[in-house]
């Protein structure tokens, strides 16, 4: 019995296919490429000692998904394919609304056919939006985002609740990620962004390796100790242990499992940069600039849920996702493209 991965040659899914082959799990990965390399698949199989099953593949694609699914048996799935980039969600609302929502309707309505209903969704704390005040607390009200991709992952939730409703048969574990960075320890895989990066570590890294000049931060006047805004930083190796959990808590029940998958404490972007530049002895040159429109002062996890019914506890520190982020950029300067 397989667990069959979305997008799992990308930042999260490369990092937890791995941690399933280490646990000698058989595993698919699906994966169109559209924010991946190829070369991720033989780091994996580096790594792990082990192989799997790839298909390049778009889960829009519905021929394809139901060949997968009749040539395969598979178990569970591990849902992560999807468009990220707030900033892109917001000038093209309706490509997002189309890939990410469309998409899980069509990779949902092949697994019923197959008659697979165990998933694992990769969710974000973007659902909780700008209203609620941290910690955040999974039984708050989540129709809060402020932009599309935030809001397609609200939508999904819902949908996976809905289906849960009207067939009882269906396990359904929903992971609300914080933000995740550091790399595996190997140094093999990272995140790898294409163009200028979205998020605040690979652009850290990217000044550190010279690749930019400096780092702008949003915003100094926040209600925060430094001003800078507030987050709950998770090492990327922690949040794939998590899956695991998540998959396990699927073989055991039945219905919707919501959890908090962070480590319980925000770091401001300067700790952040005080960190990266201690744990690594480097100094990373930045500016402040505007706030971004809808940026929460402050966001972070109450995590206790997930400790209590999965089990679950991220093990590494702030100084662990910061070396490890610069041990995977100083040994792949250009990412996969070598």
């Amino acid at each position: 019995m397989a667990i069959l991965v979305t997008g799992g040659a990308g930042y999260i899914g490369s990092h937890t296919v791995v941690e399933l082959l280490n646990l000698n799990q058989e595993v698919i990965i699906v994966d169109n490429f559209y924010n991946s390399k190829p070369e991720v698949l033989e780091r994996i199989k580096e790594i792990s000692g082990k192989t799997f099953k790839f298909y390049e593949a778009d889960i829009l694609d519905r021929v394809k998904m139901a060949e997968i699914f009749e040539e395969n048996t598979v178990e569970s799935v591990i849902h992560f394919a999807g468009y990220k980039a707030v900033g892109e969600s917001v000038e093209k609302p309706l490509m997002y609304y189309h890939n990410n929502i469309e998409g899980t309707v069509a990779l949902l309505e092949e697994m019923n056919k197959a008659n697979v209903k165990s998933i694992v969704f990769s969710s974000s704390a973007t659902v909780y939006g700008t209203e609620n005040v941290a910690p955040f607390l999974e039984e708050m009200p989540t129709d809060t985002s402020n932009n599309p991709y935030g809001y397609t992952k609200v939508v999904i939730e819902h949908m996976l609740k809905d289906l849960s409703v009207a067939d009882s048969d269906w396990s359904v574990t929903l992971l609300r990620y914080f933000n995740p960075i550091g790399a595996h320890a190997s140094g093999r895989i990272g995140e790898d962004p294409q163009g200028i990066p979205n998020n605040l570590m690979p652009y850290v890294t990217q000044v550190a390796i010279g690749k930019r000049e400096k780092l702008s931060v949003f915003g100094n006047d926040y209600d925060t100790h430094d001003g800078t805004g507030v987050r709950d930083y998770i090492h990327v190796v922690d949040l794939a242990l998590g899956h695991i959990k998540a998959l396990e808590h699927n073989q055991a029940n039945k219905g919707v499992g919501v959890f908090n998958l962070g480590t319980g404490i925000g770091y401001s972007v300067l700790d952040l940069v005080k960190a990266f530049e201690e744990a690594n002895d480097i100094e990373i040159k930045y500016e402040i600039v505007d706030r971004r429109p809808g940026d929460n002062d402050i966001a972070y996890a109450d995590a206790n849920h997930a400790k209590n019914e999965l089990g679950w506890v991220a093990t590494r520190n702030l100084v662990d996702m910061c070396r490890d982020s610069w041990n995977w950029q100083s040994n792949n300067p250009n990412g996969y493209d070598q």
